[in-house]
């Protein structure tokens, strides 16, 4: 048995969290089997994707060691779905109480969004496992260290705008992972792994 601590450990411990947001659940899969095969252990595959239990179903099934996620889960309905299509942590573009107490209820890691002090206190109360700061594009690494310096203890994951090149910045400023979409996971397969790899060179050495 995992527990959900051990999951968020997994699911952050590069750093990166590779958002795969496509069309239909072909090319969904396409880009989360390259960017997992390229190295990259955590991947979210956002429910506004067509297809993206199915997607999820089947990259866990093929992926037992990598740690899949499914992304804008807004109700408990579509929280109970994606657990039962195998994610095992479940994101949020904002603090919903109910989505948390699935997630938790079955085991799997609980990451709202939250777009201010306010909100990251109000999902840490909730239990949060960790806290999506979204959307990032708004804001400066220095928010983040800003505001760590007042929370410490806030597991923050910036999302939404970062591309490759700007993880370092975020992680230096003191966030546990970055979620990177499309910057990292549009193109040609090819393409896709080139990107993951150099990020992971310049993120671990």
């Amino acid at each position: 048995m995992t527990y959900r601590w051990e999951i968020t450990a997994h699911a952050l411990r590069q750093g990166i969290v590779g958002i795969v947001r496509t069309h239909d659940a072909e090319s969904a899969v396409e880009a989360a089997r390259a960017v997992i095969e390229a190295g990259l252990r955590s991947v979210e595959l956002p429910l506004t994707n067509p297809g993206a239990l199915d997607a999820i179903s089947g990259l866990s099934a093929a992926y037992p060691d990598a740690t899949i996620g499914a992304g804008t889960v807004l109700d408990e309905a579509s929280a109970v779905l994606a657990i039962r299509a195998g994610a095992r942590f479940l994101v949020s573009p904002s603090v919903d109480a109910a989505v948390i107490r699935t997630a938790h209820r079955y085991g799997v890691a609980a990451v709202p969004g939250a777009g201010s002090v306010t909100e990251i206190v109000r999902a840490l109360e909730e239990g949060a496992d960790a806290v999506k700061v979204f959307p990032a594009s708004a804001l400066a690494p220095s928010w983040i260290s800003d505001v760590r310096a007042a929370l410490p203890q806030a597991p923050l994951v910036p999302t939404g705008g970062i591309g490759p090149d700007d993880v370092p910045r975020w992680l230096a400023a003191g966030a546990v992972a970055c979620g990177v979409g499309s910057a990292l996971t549009r193109g040609t397969t090819e393409e896709i792994a080139v990107r993951v790899e150099t990020l992971l060179r310049s993120t671990h050495g």
